[in-house]
Parts: C-alpha cells; structure tokens; sequence
C-alpha cells in the first residue's frame, strides 16, 4: 500500500499539477498527427473492417507508449549519438525519426498520386481497397505508433521525472484518439476535399520528422499553426460549397 502511495505523492504538488496537465494536452496534440494517419488508412478498409482496425492500432499505440515507459531508462539513452555526420551526431531516435519521416512522405504521396489519377494501372499500392487488408493496416499503423511513440515518451521525459503523470498523461491522450477515431474517420470519408487536405498534413508532418531526425528542430507550434489555418480555411471552403448547392437546388426547384 505504501508502495503504492508513493507514486501518487505528486497530489500534494501544484508544480506536479500543472506538469501533469501541460503533458496531457501535449500528449493530446501529439496524438493528432497518429490519429490523422489512422483514419485515412483504416478509411481504405472495407467498411466491416474499418472499426475494429482503428480499436486495434490505437489499443496497439497505448500498449506500445506504456511498454516504453516500462523501458523508460533504455528510451533515455536512444537520444545518445552514435556516430556524427556533417557535424550533426545521430541518435537512435533520429535515425527512427528520420526513417518514420520518410515512411510518411511515401505513403502520403502515393495516396495523393492515388487520389489524383485513382485508375493509374500502375498504381497497386495499399492505398486500393481491393489490396488492403487487415494485417496490412495495422502493419503500416504499428510502424508509425513506433515512431510517434518514441517521440511522446521523449517529450513526456523531458516535461516531468514523475513517471505517474507520465502514464495518466499517455493514458489520456490514447483515451482521447480512441474517442475522436470514429467521428474524424466519418469526417474525413464524408468530405473528399478533406483526404487531399489530411494528406497534405501528414506530408509536412513527415518531413518535420525528417528535419528534426537531422537536428533541424521545428517548433511544434508552427506546425500546428499551419494545420489550424488550412483547416479554417477547407471549413470556409466547405461551408461556401454547401451554400451554393443550396441556391442550385432552389433554383432548381423553385416552390
């Protein structure tokens, strides 16, 4: 019993409080970028499939961050340089970055290319419903759980040395990309314009990856800045589109 008050001794600490709270809602925003890729992915599913493809790679992240906290010591050493190349000194975790990254970049653009000329013979890649499949989603969703997983634990370590909040702020974040995964995979799948939007997020996010993996550290805030500004404007977009169907309609049909 004692044992286990101890990690709860943090209550008594406002200092703990606000770290606790600034690391959810990080975790939280970090969370957006995976949940993002897993709705556009588990979309090319047959539609039987998409739910429990999106429970299981989401059930797949949590148990992924939580096994990573459990090897937090092991996690701490992978930003430990390996070897140094024009004058950077790469890690492990830039070299998982950086190989997450690239991933990113190739799947988003095969997905636009799809999108774009979707009867291209030559396109056989996942991105086909009639080629993907279960085993094959969650393949591509627990490579990049790996990699936003690293990084969330990184960041979660350098915000707090309370490994508690730790798991309650990764705990929440999952809890929250299982609540939001099923009306933003609607979302997205109901607004075709919004996949092109979606993938055009993930191809910056990759390339962010890549850029940091190489020490060119991009703040996270601009990211999102960004992300928020495009969104607003594809909802203008959007809201612009509704009203013109509207008029056509009631021309169209005049009472």
């Amino acid at each position: 019993m004692e044992w286990l008050l101890s990690h709860f001794d943090f209550v008594s600490s406002p200092e703990a409080w606000v770290a606790l709270v600034t690391l959810v809602t990080l975790e939280i925003v970090l969370g957006i970028d995976n949940l993002i890729f897993i709705s556009i992915l588990t979309n090319k599913l047959p539609k039987e499939m998409q739910a429990r493809a999106r429970r299981l790679g989401i059930g797949a992240a949590l148990v992924l961050r939580l096994a990573l906290l459990g090897t937090i010591s092991i996690i701490v050493q992978l930003t430990t340089p390996l070897f140094t190349l024009f004058g950077h000194g790469f890690s492990w975790r830039d070299l998982i970055l950086i190989a997450g990254g690239l991933f990113l970049v190739w799947k988003a653009t095969k997905e636009i290319h799809h999108s774009v000329d979707p009867v291209d013979p030559k396109e056989n890649m996942v991105g086909s419903v009639a080629t993907m499949t279960m085993g094959s989603a969650i393949t591509q969703i627990l490579l990049l759980d790996l990699v936003f997983s690293i990084d969330s634990i990184i960041t979660a370590v350098g915000m707090t040395d309370h490994i508690t909040i730790m798991f309650i702020a990764v705990i929440s974040a999952v809890t929250v990309m299982l609540l939001a995964a099923e009306p933003l995979s609607r979302f997205i799948a109901a607004n075709p314009t919004v996949v092109m939007l979606a993938l055009g997020f993930l191809l910056m996010i990759g390339m962010t990856l890549i850029a940091d993996g190489f020490g060119f550290h991009v703040p996270k805030g601009y990211i999102y800045a960004a992300m928020g500004f495009s969104a607003l404007v594809e909802g203008l977009n959007m809201m612009a589109r509704r009203k013109r169907a509207r008029q056509r309609a009631s021309e169209d049909h005049p009472h």
